[in-house]
């Protein structure tokens, strides 16, 4: 919403909590996430051979792969908006094409995290 509205100083603001939110949160689950699983894997006897689990890991490395870019990218929207609202400028190319790399690079993210939860939850036996 702060991106749509165009304004460096909303938007800086924005992207600056999305960076300490994503540092916070998503990169504890980063860490977090494997552990468990494999804490829980072992527990319940299935191994990393078992089929939803390969599938998981999978598209855990594909998320991780679209996801490294992407904190690098908030870093970079934040500095750009946050240059502009310092100097009451309009937002540069560069912030509208990185923002588009941003979004692009999110959809694969977001629909690999759908598909281990549900890999999670069917433990499909193929």
């Amino acid at each position: 919403m702060a991106h749509r509205s165009r304004d460096p100083a909303a938007i800086a603001q924005t992207a600056r909590v999305v960076v300490i939110a994503d540092a916070l949160f998503t990169a504890t689950a980063v860490i977090v996430q494997p552990v468990t699983g494999y804490v829980m894997m072992r527990l319940t006897g299935f191994t990393v051979w078992h089929f939803w689990i390969a599938a998981s890991l999978a598209l855990y490395v594909l998320v991780g792969l679209c996801w490294l870019p992407v904190v690098w990218i908030q870093l970079q929207l934040h500095n750009l908006a946050a240059a502009a609202a310092r100097e009451r400028t309009a937002l540069p190319a560069r912030y509208h094409r990185l923002f588009r790399i941003w979004f692009w690079l999110g959809w694969p993210a977001f629909l690999g995290v759908i598909a281990i939860f549900a890999l999670m939850i069917w433990k499909p036996q193929w």
